[in-house]
């Protein structure tokens, strides 16, 4: 892969360093050189689309219970900043609708994962409302979201979660039309990325908690990996071409 194309997708946006998911972890990401996002989907009790990771909201706000139990205006009253850091207090949680306004403009590539099924239509939509290119995959670690979404639109990238890369799901990716293959970096071998790329699949890497892991899995024939501190990799990128 030409690293000049390669993609550090922000996790979460810049979680490392900011509440993850939030507005003000996207803009931290672009100010540290992140050239893709990463984002994850849920639906509230009133059928909006959030930005949010868990199924729950016990751990990353100070209130309690599922994102399906409560309105979007409800989420409202929560604190999704102050867990993280008291500067950060009342972040509040972000509509999807309100990220793609303001980000999807943008020169940057987007991997935006579905947590649940019977959102696709509805992330489409926006998607299509908001969009001005089609750097955009849809990803998600259940199949079915990802194949549903293909059946709605037969032109938007679809990149599948996976632990590890196999036969079995490089033939269900390409089954689907699926571009990309998302394995968890520390389980990834050469003979994994070259099996994806010989079926034409590009990949992505999830999972790199470390600087160690990044460094490993740097050199494999990547499209990008998905890490929690842009600006190192932006660093390493930078190094490796000198």
């Amino acid at each position: 892969m030409e690293k000049n194309n390669y993609i550090i997708y922000a996790h979460r946006g810049a979680l490392a360093y900011a509440p993850e998911n939030t507005k003000i972890a996207f803009e931290k990401a672009l100010e540290l050189n992140a050239n893709g996002i990463e984002l994850d989907l849920q639906k509230t009790k009133d059928g909006k689309l959030v930005i949010f990771h868990d199924d729950i909201i016990d751990n990353k706000s100070n209130g309690k219970g599922k994102i399906s139990d409560y309105t979007y205006q409800e989420l409202l009253n929560f604190d999704f900043g102050s867990w993280f850091d008291s500067k950060y207090k009342n972040e509040k949680i972000l509509l999807f609708e309100d990220f793609a306004k303001e980000f999807l403009d943008k020169d940057l590539t987007f991997a935006i994962e579905l947590k649940v099924l019977g959102i696709e239509e509805n992330t489409l939509d926006i998607i299509n409302k908001y969009k001005t290119h089609d750097n955009i995959y849809i990803t998600s670690f259940l199949y079915e979201a990802i194949e549903n979404t293909r059946e709605l639109n037969k032109n938007i990238k679809l990149s599948w979660l996976v632990s590890k890369i196999n036969k079995e799901n490089v033939n269900k990716l390409l089954k689907i039309k699926g571009q990309q293959i998302c394995p968890k970096a520390e389980l990834v071998s050469k003979e994994d990325i070259d099996l994806a790329n010989k079926n034409g699949l590009g990949v992505r890497l999830w999972g790199i908690y470390n600087e160690e892991i990044m460094k490993r899995v740097y050199k494999f024939n990547i499209e990008g990996m998905t890490v929690n501190f842009p600006d190192k990799l932006y660093e390493l990128i930078k190094k490796e071409k000198m």
